[in-house]
């Protein structure tokens, strides 16, 4: 392409990544998708997945172009499906439409697709060019790319933090450290995540609802995970007690008491006992949460919790809050505790670095 045509094909991908991202946190276990038509320099047809078992963006895009879809061109920021699931194949519905030629951010890594739309439509006469913003589309589904090809949830730690690193002061207190807009962007985090994890000390301390509360909209609720290696949580704790859509799973071990579990389980907390010896294993629960299509872990824990997700391996993203305070104190816990290390070129180095103003607080993004 010529690099009239690039900005022209790069224009309308920027519509459809837009378009996508309009059921940020509603498409799970399903990618975001969005599609635009375009026939003779004018758009004719716009589409995007809602949700997971509704109408694929394709289909959607096609349903508003009509007659028009003849000999147009489609972007769509992720190669367009060839199997059947709760929808038939997108791939065949573009070939009766008689499309002439499709834009394609990035190839599907679903191993059921994985090149093979492509493949279908370049068969069936359609010209297919690939790899349109890859980087914005890979990373608009970055949780789908990661649970697609591993079965295991993407998992974001957050943190809100002084700049001296402190999560809270000396006697616990930690509300609130960063500000109303900082902590709004946080609730829509739990909006567009599977789950949010805390561990029994967060409870202990805290005792959050750990629900999702957007300014003039309704947010959903995501799944709740409590890490408790000896089932230490109170049945009156909040989270056991809401009015809720979403369950609240506590992760313990075998240590658990079989009197523990019931008083839980009849509260409507689910329990999984995880086979770890000392404390909960989170790499085997992430596998098990995976096979219950948790496709997505927002932690939101304190130092014990946050250590243990790092020794582990399992954290994929990390976003910091610094608000412009200095707490001190030998004894306030800081983001992350444990040994530590011994030398700093054995540090975690975090890439693709990213900053951003909440009025004084600055939120300090990365990936592992």
């Amino acid at each position: 392409m010529n690099d009239l045509d690039t900005k022209i094909s790069e224009h309308y991908m920027r519509l459809a990544i837009r378009l996508a991202a309009r059921a940020l946190g509603n498409t799970s276990p399903n990618p975001l998708v969005g599609a635009v038509i375009v026939k003779d320099g004018q758009i004719a047809g716009r589409g995007y997945h809602c949700r997971a078992g509704s109408p694929h963006a394709e289909i959607n895009a096609l349903k508003e172009a009509g007659n028009k879809a003849m000999g147009a061109d489609l972007y769509l920021n992720l190669e367009p499906c060839i199997h059947y699931g709760r929808t038939p194949p997108c791939v065949d519905a573009l070939l009766e439409s008689r499309i002439k030629r499709v834009f394609v951010g990035m190839s599907d890594p679903n191993p059921l697709v994985n090149g093979k739309g492509i493949q279908k439509l370049r068969e069936g006469g359609v010209d297919v060019k690939t790899g349109i913003l890859e980087e914005e589309c890979r990373k608009l589904n970055e949780i789908f790319v990661k649970y697609v090809t591993t079965q295991r949830p993407f998992v974001i730690l957050k943190a809100a933090t002084s700049l001296d690193g402190r999560i809270a002061a000396e006697g616990g207190d930690s509300k609130w450290i960063t500000n109303e807009k900082s902590r709004q962007y946080v609730h829509q985090l739990r909006n567009q995540v599977d789950a949010v994890l805390v561990g029994i000390g967060t409870i202990e301390r805290d005792d959050p609802m750990l629900t999702t509360r957007l300014q003039k909209r309704r947010g959903r609720d995501s799944v709740r995970i409590v890490v408790d290696s000896t089932l230490k949580i109170s049945p009156r704790a909040k989270v056991l007690n809401l009015a809720s859509n979403a369950p609240t799973l506590i992760a313990t071990t075998p240590k658990a008491s079989l009197k523990k579990i019931r008083a839980i389980e009849n509260q409507g907390g689910k329990v999984i006992v995880i086979p770890s010896r000392k404390s909960v294993d989170l790499t085997l629960l992430m596998e098990i949460l995976g096979k219950k299509d948790i496709t997505s872990i927002l932690i939101e824990g304190g130092s014990r919790i946050n250590t243990s997700a790092f020794k582990a391996g399992i954290v994929d993203k990390v976003i910091f809050f610094y608000a412009p305070r200095i707490i001190g104190g030998k004894n306030a816990p800081l983001i992350v505790g444990g040994n530590g290390i011994s030398k700093v070129k054995d540090s975690l180095v975090l890439h693709r670095i990213k900053t951003r103003r909440f009025g004084d607080d600055i939120m300090v993004e990365g990936y592992t």
